[in-house]
């Protein structure tokens, strides 16, 4: 009994000492009417994993919007250097979306095609983590759909998050 309390309680104090970010992508909601929010886990000093999860409430009809309407995105990050307080880092994400694509037919200005897809892609990016555990990341990528035809060809990762690390 001695040997799984201790077990379990050095799990949980090993999951509770973790790093972990909760964000949101700020220019996503206020440019873009999109919501975009991310978790992120450190696994050591430079290596993290993650996960993205965007939904857009924009109008299909409007000039400027992400072609998804929902994508789903995980991410593994690398950092480049050694200040904790500026990061440098390089990306790779796997993006599983659905949306609508425009496409023109004679007759119809405003037609649509549904389609889902996922997407394979790399971003950079700085963040900047104060001692406090507010942050602010900024990066930037580009991603290519892999297995549908009727999907937009490519998808980007663009964002200025703001959030919590703990």
């Amino acid at each position: 009994m001695k040997k799984i309390l201790l077990i379990t309680s050095i799990f949980v104090s090993t999951i509770s000492l973790a790093q972990q970010v909760v964000k949101l992508n700020i220019a996503n909601a206020l440019v873009l009417k999109t919501i975009d929010v991310s978790y992120e886990y450190y696994l050591n000093g430079d290596t993290s994993v993650g996960i993205s999860g965007l939904y857009n409430f924009e109008q299909k009809s409007a000039d400027f919007r992400y072609n998804e309407e929902s994508m789903v995105t995980p991410y593994l990050r690398h950092y480049f250097t050694s200040d904790r307080t500026w990061n440098l880092f390089g990306e790779g994400f796997f993006g599983i979306s659905s949306g609508y694509k425009k496409i023109e037919l004679d007759g119809s200005p405003n037609s649509y095609e549904k389609y889902s897809d996922s997407a394979l892609g790399i971003s950079f990016g700085a963040k900047y983590i104060s001692k406090s555990g507010f942050l602010v990341d900024v990066y930037g990528g580009i991603g290519r759909n892999l297995f549908s035809a009727n999907s937009p060809i490519l998808v980007p990762r663009l964002g200025v998050n703001v959030g919590w690390k703990f």
